[in-house]
């Protein structure tokens, strides 16, 4: 697992190679990543929008952008948290990705990211 926290906003990654889905002959290796999102702080706050920093090995970085998570802008109240899930295929089967969330405070309607940690991402094939 991989955990980050920000203005008390603990975001936690756990990924996995899924390799029902990977044809590494075809250089496609997905990966599953499940996410918490944790609001240890005194208000909710509204994910808006993410952004997603992808390296893959032999490729170069990727950046992905888009509004709220998994087609959701989530409420998250205070001392609640929010989960998902998504996935992500690299060629080369070797990478890591790393983010920001972009989060409006529900009272303020100020806006402020949260960090997403760095994970690594290594396919079963090209570990063993």
């Amino acid at each position: 697992m991989f955990s980050k926290i920000t203005s008390n906003i603990k975001v936690s990654v756990v990924p996995e190679y899924d390799s029902k889905n990977s044809y590494p002959s075809e250089n496609r290796y997905v990966f599953k990543y499940n996410i918490v999102i944790e609001n240890d702080g005194d208000f909710s706050i509204k994910i808006l929008k993410r952004k997603w920093l992808i390296f893959d090995v032999g490729f170069g970085f990727t950046e992905v952008v888009g509004d709220g998570v998994i087609g959701l802008t989530p409420d998250v109240e205070s001392g609640d948290n929010f989960a998902y899930f998504s996935n992500v295929m690299l060629r080369s089967g070797v990478g890591n990705m790393s983010g920001k969330y972009l989060v409006e405070n529900s009272d303020t309607k100020e806006q402020f990211e949260i960090d997403i940690p760095k994970f690594n991402l290594l396919s079963e094939v090209l570990s063993n």
